[in-house]
């Protein structure tokens, strides 16, 4: 009997198949029918950090409104129900998902500084949520922030949120950062149980008839992978938290690189969006039809073969395979 079994932050799933934060997540039946299709573990939709800005911002606008005027002029102030609509909607989404699924239900935050985070990060624990995942997406645009700014703030954000909560935390990065080995092991060091590579960037598109930029989304491809696998097989054996897969990964193939690379789970949404929450038993079936002709009893017996750690040439991951590539290409036809 194959073991497909995994380990991902503090939790025995029964398999690395985890559905990332995406639509497919945002509704009680929804995730019961991926659950039914074999997945091990879902990610909530996002709550964002401007949401949580919002509601408070407009609540103490609100509150500040009138304060110099007659006692009864104070009447007209809205309920502070109205401006919890977002994150109770949330908490509530967290106990409904509870209550019909058996598998691990990890809720997602979505922004880069402490603010009103620490606070909702606690209730999101206590509406029962196995575990939270930060997602520090940060664009910044002003030339003043450095780097090291930047590096420090999200640092900081984990070291509040870890000592305010006791369920397990994973930070779901982007790829451009300076130096991704020395932020992870930071992260590592003030109490990440996990980080995710990588979230992706969203870029907008430009429409040159009216001028205008726009929003685009576009579903992840395979190719994607590649990035997150560099990344994933140099970190592996380097930190104590332990690394998910994200972005790219449409196929039982995907999933078997993840593993080799050094991941504890591959989370997928694109491939899912696009064919369908059954192809999820497809991909199941061939990843054990793989490990079955190839003769691997476990999940746990192929995770990090492939990590730089484990190859006999380490070149690959290193500046010399960015040469070798180049120097590789043959131009078969010239003008």
């Amino acid at each position: 009997m194959i073991d497909l079994t995994t380990e991902y932050l503090g939790l025995k799933l029964k398999s690395p198949l985890v559905i990332s934060s995406s639509p497919l997540t945002e509704s009680p039946e929804r995730i019961q029918r991926l659950e039914e299709a074999g997945a091990a573990a879902v990610v909530l939709p996002s709550i964002f950090e401007e949401q949580l800005t919002l509601e408070s911002n407009a609540l103490d606008s609100d509150l500040s409104r009138g304060t110099e005027s007659f006692a009864e002029s104070l009447s007209y102030f809205p309920a502070y129900a109205s401006y919890r609509q977002g994150q109770d909607a949330y908490l509530g989404s967290i106990r409904s998902a509870k209550s019909v699924a058996g598998i691990p239900v990890l809720a997602s935050l979505n922004g880069t500084t402490a603010g009103g985070w620490v606070g909702f990060a606690r209730e999101i624990e206590q509406a029962g949520a196995d575990a939270l995942e930060l997602n520090t997406f940060s664009l910044p645009t002003d030339p003043r922030v450095t780097s090291v700014a930047i590096e420090d703030g999200i640092v900081e954000l984990v070291r509040q949120v870890r000592q305010n909560t006791k369920i397990p935390i994973a930070v779901k990065l982007s790829p451009q950062f300076t130096s991704i080995p020395h932020l992870a092991a930071k992260l590592d060091k003030v109490g990440a149980d996990a980080v995710v590579l990588f979230n992706r960037f969203y870029q907008p598109d430009f429409n040159i008839e009216d001028l205008s930029v726009v929003p685009r989304l576009v579903l992840s491809r395979p190719e994607e992978l590649l990035l997150r696998l560099h990344w994933t097989a140099i970190l592996y054996g380097n930190l104590n938290a332990e690394i998910g897969v994200t972005g790219g990964v449409h196929s039982a193939e995907d999933v078997l690189k993840a593993i080799m690379a050094g991941g504890q789970v591959a989370m997928l949404a694109s491939a899912l969006l696009a064919n369908g929450i059954p192809f999820l038993t497809t991909i199941q079936a061939n990843l054990l039809r793989w490990m079955e002709e190839h003769e691997y009893e476990s999940i746990r017996q192929m995770r990090g073969s492939l990590s730089r750690r484990s190859v006999p040439d380490s070149s690959p991951f290193e500046r010399g395979n960015y040469i070798k590539t180049l120097s590789s290409y043959t131009l078969r036809h010239t003008a």
